[in-house]
């Protein structure tokens, strides 16, 4: 099978020397995330195009086009087959097998986009493969507005490629291709949202979490980052980071004045952020505030709280409505990891201030034991996003097998969509329950059975794994075929 991929159409109106830097990245980004489904993909850069090409079978294409499409900078993947160019009758009978089923008792239309040197235009070939397929197959008639079917034909130079079907990518910038942020991110709906649009824009995004008390909260979040990350981060090299804050929600809720902690508690944050940034060498912070959200999110207050930082302060939600955010987690698949979240907030001000006042502030500010920041700093825990499972299981011994164990029951913790596209197939009982919602429903599984969590990849249901198995009361192993 063959595909071609349209990139982003910002990246065609850049710059030779920038366009080819893009299309090279969103080529190795591509070459990145297809090799672990067929590990002899070709893929090969063109002008305007990319084209990737695959002896797999069916099941493995699903699945590659499915990871295709959630690769940032790519507009459309098209189903193609190719032939050599011939004359426009060769095209026509090239082009009657791919849609005579589909034109049955259908209204089409027939597009034709061509680069080169031909002796025929592309209204010609709209006109001569539309006539013959009106005349050849069971079709009710040409419309050329809103048709049930468009047949789409491609020709450069003298390639001629008949396209099955199209596929709608997320658009974008190639990862990698824009500078790295730091993104704060909590878990709920609204961090999340915003780190993939900055993953979405070109940036290679690292994940910055302030614990404020709580394994399972930062076990929820390490879920969500590693979810965007094997989703939409096309293997990029990130960080997840991870500080504990524990001790500087004590140090607020004794020191400092009720109404000021919200906003105090955020310009701590980001003077770590801000320290692991310029570690990190990092230039910007990614949140997920949205103006009047809540009480620290109106103008005065974020102004206030940015004071602190020496970065730029991005917030890809500033103007959004909490409907589409909401909306647009549902989308990117992160909603049902905020409706599961066990969320910790240790800081809730009984009457918080809208419109903070700076030098109020910075005077609170010098109750607060500073050294306590920089003991959070110095126990903060950086780990490569795709080493977290690997770090849990040096805390606990989870045993990790190939082949499933007779009688034990397989829990598949895929998310839904993932486990249609490759159905789980052994002997053994299988449970479906996304990793999402098995924290929840683990209380309630029998305690007489060996459970084997099976992903795709083998990082989240380590992680699972060894969360439960914390937690004590359930026989857990690791499935990894």
């Amino acid at each position: 099978m063959k595909y071609i991929i349209k990139f982003f159409s910002e990246i065609a109106i850049k710059s030779k020397p920038v366009r080819r830097r893009f299309v090279d990245k969103l080529a190795e980004n591509i070459r990145a995330v297809l090799r672990d489904i067929d590990p002899e993909v070709v893929v090969r850069r063109h002008w305007d195009k990319l084209e990737v090409e695959t002896a797999a079978g069916p099941v493995l294409q699903r699945q590659m086009v499915d990871a295709l499409r959630h690769v940032a900078g790519i507009t459309y993947v098209l189903e193609v087959q190719t032939y050599p160019l011939g004359e426009l009758d060769e095209i026509v009978e090239h082009v009657l097998p791919a849609y005579a089923r589909r034109l049955e008792g259908a209204t089409f239309a027939v597009r034709c986009k061509r680069t080169g040197d031909h002796d025929f235009t592309s209204v010609e070939v709209e006109r001569q493969v539309g006539g013959a397929l009106l005349a050849r197959t069971g079709a009710t008639g040409v419309k050329l507005k809103h048709p049930d079917v468009t047949v789409d034909i491609e020709i450069s130079k003298r390639t001629l490629y008949v396209v099955g079907e199209r596929h709608r990518g997320i658009g974008g910038y190639p990862v990698g291709s824009i500078g790295p942020v730091l993104s704060l991110i909590s878990g709920g709906f609204d961090s999340p949202v915003a780190s993939y649009l900055t993953m979405k824009r070109g940036m290679r995004t690292h994940f910055l979490f302030f614990n404020l008390g709580g394994r399972d909260h930062e076990v929820g979040v390490k879920e969500v980052a590693l979810y965007l990350w094997q989703k939409y981060g096309c293997n990029q090299r990130v960080l997840f980071i991870s500080v504990p804050f524990e001790e500087v929600v004590a140090e607020l809720l004794t020191k400092v004045q009720d109404s000021q902690m919200g906003v105090i508690l955020k310009r701590m944050m980001l003077r770590v952020a801000d320290r692991v940034a310029e570690d990190l060498e990092i230039d910007a912070l990614v949140t997920g505030e949205c103006v009047a959200q809540v009480s620290s999110q109106t103008l005065r207050n974020l102004s206030v709280i940015d004071e602190v930082s020496e970065r730029l302060v991005l917030r890809p939600l500033i103007a959004t409505d909490k409907e589409d955010i909401v909306r647009m987690a549902t989308d990117i698949g992160t909603r049902d990891f905020a409706a599961n979240m066990p969320e910790y907030c240790g800081v809730i001000s009984v009457n918080p201030t809208t419109r903070a006042r700076l030098e109020r502030v910075q005077h609170e500010e010098t109750r607060f034991d500073m050294a306590i920041l920089d003991r959070a700093l110095a126990n903060a825990r950086q780990t490569r996003i795709d080493r977290l499972a690997e770090e849990e299981l040096e805390k606990l011994e989870v045993e990790v097998l190939s082949v499933p164990l007779a009688g034990a029951t397989i829990v598949d913790i895929r998310h839904p969509e993932e486990e249609e596209l490759a159905p789980l197939a052994v002997h053994n009982t299988v449970l479906k329950i996304p990793f999402y919602e098995l924290h929840r429903k683990a209380a309630d599984l029998p305690r007489d059975t060996t459970y084997m969590l099976f992903c795709g990849k083998g990082v989240m249901s380590r992680l699972h794994a060894s969360h439960l198995q914390a937690e004590g009361g359930l026989a857990v192993k690791v499935y990894a075929p």
